[in-house]
């Protein structure tokens, strides 16, 4: 079976400051402090998830923010 050409990260940040990300399709999750970490911790939870053959060339981290407006 052909690899899939990326992984796709939905990211949330937390009130309380960093970030948690969890793979689409995947039981790949991870967190960091901020985003240069996660995109750090990311890119090494594929590499742990996937074997060299079937690891995809990208991960795309998509970040989701939620915005409430009183009205």
């Amino acid at each position: 079976m052909a690899p899939d050409s990326e992984v796709i990260f939905q990211v949330h940040e937390e009130l309380e400051g960093g970030f948690w990300a969890q793979a689409l399709g995947h039981d790949i999750f991870t967190q960091a402090d901020d985003l240069e970490g996660l995109k750090l911790n990311a890119a090494e939870a594929v590499r742990a998830h996937f074997s060299p053959e079937d690891r995809p060339a990208m991960v795309r981290l998509h970040l989701v923010k939620d915005i409430l407006l009183a009205v």
